[in-house]
């Protein structure tokens, strides 16, 4: 069998750089099933498949910093 596993990070600036949207997606099989929004703060599953991720990954305290600091790096 083959798949594709992928993250893909954006960031969207608004505002020359005075606003910035950090955005990381989890795509399966060209099917994003989860990603973390930095103007939500958190991990959303977008798919039921994306769920149990998104549950595990917003229960790790220290990935969810790094995450919601990512955007200060852009």
């Amino acid at each position: 069998a083959h798949f594709l596993e992928h993250a893909k990070s954006e960031c969207h600036f608004t505002n020359g750089t005075q606003r910035v949207r950090y955005v990381q997606r989890h795509i399966h099989n060209r099917e994003e099933y989860a990603r973390f929004d930095s103007d939500v703060g958190e991990f959303v599953a977008v798919t039921e498949l994306g769920r149990p991720d998104a549950e595990y990954w917003n229960s790790q305290k220290d990935l969810l910093e790094d995450e919601r600091a990512a955007v200060d790096t852009y």
